[in-house]
Order: C-alpha cells, then structure tokens, then sequence
C-alpha cells in the first residue's frame, strides 16, 4: 500500500461518526458523501481544488450531467477498473447505468467502504454485491 493510500484511510476513519449533513464538509459536525471527499483531499494537500455550488439531494437526477464524475476526472485523472480498486481509493457509484455518479466512499479493505450514510454518519459499510455492482468508477488520489 502506498504512503499516500496509507494515509487516505487513517484520515477516512478519523471522520467515522461524523453525522450526516447535506452539503457539509467538517469532521465531528457534519457531511455528506462529497464533504468525506473534500475533506480528506484538504488534510491531504492542506487545499480544496474546488468549491462545489450548492446542490439539491436530487441534483443527479434533475441535472442531466454527470457532475460527480467530471469533478473526479478533473483532480483524480484516469479512473481504474473496479477490479484495479485497492484500500485508499476513491469509489463512486450509480444508482442506475443511465444516472449520473451520485454517491462516494473510499475502499478501506476488499470487501469495505467508508462513507456518509445518508440519516446516519459516516461509516463503514460492507462493499456487498448491491453495492459492488453500482461501482461507476475508481480513482487513486494522487501522489503530492
């Protein structure tokens, strides 16, 4: 495992219990699935590479684009296949092939996530096949 993915899921678990909040980004207080993302990449590289604008909870399916991809795609480069994911990677999913990417965890083993479950907190969650098969992309944080 690389230093970089090592550390990826020292500061994944440290948000573990973080409630649920729609829109939010600070670690003990509150956020979503893109606040753990954000979240980490600050502790990361000491930066956010971008300010998400407000967003709805049905935003994916109001919206027509594929925001959560094209964000990735920007900071995280090429994505990997599924079965290239290893401990430290970021996983995005989609409820359905036609919608766009809506929800993100980082793989903390080969069969676990972490993530801000919606109406609890972030957690670690089994990566079962339900979840397995809505995997839409994989990416590596880059090295600094």
């Amino acid at each position: 495992m690389t230093e970089i993915a090592e550390h990826v899921l020292l500061i994944a678990e440290s948000w573990i219990g973080t409630p649920y909040r729609h829109q939010a980004s600070l670690k003990g207080v509150g956020c979503d699935c893109l606040g753990l993302v954000r979240g980490i990449w600050r502790e990361l590289y000491g930066y956010e590479p971008e300010r998400p604008p407000p967003y709805a909870p049905d935003w994916a399916e109001r919206s027509g684009e594929d925001r959560l991809m094209d964000a990735a795609l920007r900071h995280f480069g090429s994505p990997l296949s599924p079965a290239e994911a290893l401990p430290g990677d970021l996983l995005l999913f989609r409820w359905r092939p036609q919608l766009a990417a809506k929800h993100a965890g980082i793989l903390s083993a080969e069969r676990q996530f972490i993530h801000a479950y919606e109406q609890a907190a972030v957690i670690a969650s089994p990566l079962v096949p339900s979840w397995r098969r809505r995997i839409a992309a994989v990416f590596r944080f880059p090295e600094k």
